[in-house]
């Protein structure tokens, strides 16, 4: 279930308050913070919207509703969120079954671990399979249904991935280049040498983290740029590809952080946190602080934060 509703700024400051230890590492485009609270997830919009996910995403709206009319008077009807939702679900479906190549990443809110971008063609003949396979947005299933079926994913549809290592994240960010500038590289990258393979495709499809007009001024440098991208929100949902890139790139970065785990001799944590903090102590002690140049992302606040402890 997804309840859609706009709050006032009172509103938004008492659920910014309410939300903030509950946080998710990885916050979408043009949003204020992404939580999660027992069934539902919670993300509030700059705009002042707020979306409710989940199976009691209705009683978490029906709370900040009432709250709202305590606050300002104001009035939500919380039904009319789902009624527009109702009347989206035949074109998304439709979207869905589609040829397509899409990309997606993660690891951009993890302190250690690199960054993985995967691009994938899923033609209209195999959405049915990615589907029944249980394939969804990685954030939405465990890492165990991940490393479950991704490899049987992996066989049955062509992909190109990308492992940037955090030494050459932290080598970008020396050079200047902001997160959005390097995670725009490489989805150019990966997309690029996919295509080469030569798929009839309906669209390509990359799950926005940036406007268009600024993506492609990332770009600027490169060589080989891919045009005509379709840049969506919450793209795999709607899209089979950017579902699949999402598994795809979730699983390379569990192996990468099993490896990384036996390297240093310790089960290496997600996310950048205060247990994050507290286990960079603990790396820095035993191995240095050079270290952490190869395998952290050294302009992450835990930089600093972890010398507390």
């Amino acid at each position: 279930m997804i309840i859609v509703f706009k709050v006032s700024d009172k509103l938004k400051s008492k659920m910014i308050e309410y939300y903030k230890d509950k946080r998710r590492s990885k916050t979408p485009p043009y949003s204020i913070f992404q939580a999660e609270d027992a069934d539902t997830v919670i993300t509030l919009y700059e705009s002042g919207k707020v979306m409710f996910q989940g199976i009691s995403a209705d009683i978490d709206a029906k709370m900040w509703a009432d709250m709202e009319k305590k606050l300002t008077g104001k009035r939500i009807n919380i039904n009319e969120g789902k009624q527009k939702l109702e009347k989206t679900k035949k074109t998304r479906k439709q979207m869905y079954r589609l040829s397509v190549y899409g990309s997606d990443e993660v690891g951009v809110g993890d302190f250690f671990g690199p960054i993985v971008v995967t691009a994938t063609y899923v033609s209209k003949e195999k959405t049915n399979f990615v589907d029944k396979l249980g394939v969804r947005d990685s954030k939405m299933i465990t890492d165990e249904k991940i490393k479950a079926i991704t490899p049987t994913l992996m066989q049955e549809i062509p992909y190109v991935s990308y492992v940037l290592s955090n030494k050459e994240y932290n080598d970008y960010q020396k050079k200047g280049y902001n997160m959005n500038r390097i995670k725009a590289i490489i989805h150019n990258k990966v997309l690029y040498e996919l295509l080469q393979q030569g798929y009839p495709y309906d669209s390509i499809v990359i799950d926005q983290f940036v406007y268009p007009k600024k993506y492609y001024e990332h770009l600027k440098d490169e060589k080989n740029v891919v045009e005509n991208i379709t840049f969506m929100t919450k793209a795999e949902s709607v899209c089979a590809a950017v579902a699949a890139a999402s598994c795809i790139s979730r699983y390379l970065f569990l192996q990468e952080m099993d490896k990384l785990s036996d390297e240093l001799h310790i089960p290496i944590l997600k996310g950048a946190g205060e247990d994050v903090d507290k286990q960079t102590a603990e790396i820095v002690k035993k191995y240095g602080e050079k270290k952490l140049y190869e395998i952290a992302k050294c302009n992450f606040r835990n930089i600093e934060k972890y010398k507390e402890y």
